[in-house]
């Protein structure tokens, strides 16, 4: 049997799975560590990580995952790469690490990132890069330019975080056009590096490493890389994406029309668009996804996030005397739709970017303390969050979005019938489940250097389909209850 490995390299941990070749079929998943990794913050706002645990995490997997599937080395026929996105990692010409990564999380260079917006003109920036500079990697670069003056002078490239785990198998720095843009370095209008933002920011383009597909030959195992992962020398590196972008790709999301989604901790909608419109570039962030071909296929992923979305159900877990978010579920299952008046604005986990980066926090209203219960409010909370949802649909449609299908992760809020079940009625699409994992889909994409989209599709819902949430014909109800929780929100933000 052969197969195909997949690495999913997060900021909390780092997933490797295998799947086979043939099939899709997953055999194997695992975790390392199995609790956290550790995070660095030297000042508020700061997060940083060492890359070099990434890699000793992602071999230690690796030998796990083997063992786990009873296979050897040579099995291993290709490897893909998620990764998360927007880190900084420099190294020298020796390809030595020069510090450890700036994270996505980390928030050091936000006003390097708007000074360029204004400075550069946010039309300019808006038609060009898709996007302001904004808290990018090519902010975080600049940021160690002007603070640690020594180091850059000794940086000879920077690399995305899966660059990185690339890099460590085989030797060769590269990157590609979806990385590019999720670091701000991409100049869409071109189709080339954005020269003009590098110039800007005092930044040469010697340091853009060499560009490579996102499908196909990036690298291959070298013997460094073989001695340290336990993989097979001439094992090659076929697929590298960010988190968003490869968990699109997970769920089969490639086309317009087709929207990712996740409702974890903080909650993404990730929508496929092919024309470049930014008429919402201050709420979302736009990137060339997986499939975005220069000179063909326009394909760019629109990338909403709400901080507030699982935290809040967490927290009432935390809060509310109650043993599981199956006792929620089920108590909230109890409550009518609306949660008779109750609302809750599930903003509390920092400034939303959907909301023009106010900090609104979390707004519980219209509680009858003699009438409700803790019932209400579990009802209230699924319904804020998935509201929060709807109101990001509805942005994304301002911006050209068009709305076919959602498709979702098995998991968090989507196993919620009351979440899913009241944003699938809201937008009067349907949203399907799939059983799969980032690492899952880094490693199936590792066979689409072949092209072979729609066999690819196939293996997805062959092996993850989980099932669909159709929209209730009897809408009224929820749009009652949205344009009660509606007008709450934009009381809100009148006031700020």
């Amino acid at each position: 049997m052969e197969y195909f490995l997949g690495i999913d390299i997060g900021s909390s941990s780092i997933k490797v799975a295998l799947v086979e070749v043939v099939t899709g079929k997953s055999a194997a998943l695992v975790q390392e560590p199995e609790d956290e990794m550790s995070m660095l913050a030297l000042e508020n706002g700061w997060a940083e990580q060492d890359p070099e645990e990434w890699w000793a995490l992602v071999c230690k997997a690796i030998k796990r995952v083997k063992k786990e599937a009873n296979i050897s080395r040579t099995q291993i026929k290709g490897i893909g790469i998620s990764y998360q996105m927007h880190g900084l990692v420099l190294v020298d010409e020796k390809g030595s690490l020069l510090r450890k990564s700036i994270i996505w999380c980390d928030s050091r260079a936000v006003e390097i990132g708007e000074t360029a917006y204004e400075e550069l003109g946010t039309e300019k920036c808006d038609r060009e890069l898709l996007n302001s500079p904004a808290n990018f990697t090519a902010s975080k670069l600049k940021w160690v330019r002007e603070n640690e003056p020594d180091l850059y002078d000794r940086v000879y490239k920077f690399m995305l975080p899966g660059d990185y785990i690339a890099y460590r198998f085989t030797g060769r720095i590269n990157t590609t056009i979806s990385g590019l843009s999720e670091g701000v370095f991409w100049n869409f209008k071109n189709n080339e590096p954005a020269s003009f933002l590098l110039e800007h920011l005092g930044i040469s383009e010697d340091l853009i490493p060499e560009v490579t597909d996102t499908f196909g030959f990036q690298g291959e195992v070298n013997d460094r890389g073989e001695k340290e992962s336990q993989i097979a020398i001439g094992t090659p590196i076929l697929y590298r994406a960010g988190d968003q972008p490869n968990n699109a790709l997970s769920l089969n999301v490639f086309n317009p029309g087709e929207i990712a989604a996740t409702g974890g901790t903080s909650g993404v909608v990730y929508a496929i668009t092919d024309n470049l419109s930014v008429k919402e570039s201050s709420r979302v962030n736009n990137f060339a996804h997986v499939n975005y071909e220069v000179g063909k296929e326009t394909r760019i992923g629109k990338l909403l996030c709400i901080n507030g979305a699982g935290i809040q159900y967490r927290w009432l877990l935390n809060n509310l005397s109650v043993n599981s978010y199956q006792e929620m579920n089920h108590l909230a299952s109890e409550i009518e739709v609306g949660s008779d008046g109750v609302c809750l604005i599930p903003f509390g986990n920092g400034a939303e970017r959907m909301l023009n980066n106010l900090d609104i926090g979390t707004r519980l209203v219209n509680v009858n303390l003699n009438n409700h219960h803790k019932g209400h409010l579990c009802r209230a909370a699924l319904e804020g969050i998935a509201f929060s949802f709807v109101y990001g649909i509805e942005i994304l449609k301002s911006d050209g979005i068009q709305v076919d299908v959602i498709r979702a992760g098995n998991d968090n809020l989507f196993r919620s019938e009351i979440f899913a079940t009241t944003i699938a009625t809201l937008i009067s699409h349907e949203i399907e489940i799939y059983n799969t994992t980032g690492a899952i889909g880094a490693a199936r994409a590792a066979g689409l250097h072949k092209g072979n989209f729609e066999e690819f599709g196939r293996s997805i819902m062959n092996n993850d389909y989980v099932l669909t949430y159709k929209p209730l014909k009897d809408k009224a109800p929820y749009e009652k209850a949205y344009a009660r929780w509606k007008r709450e929100l934009e009381s809100i933000l009148k006031k700020k």
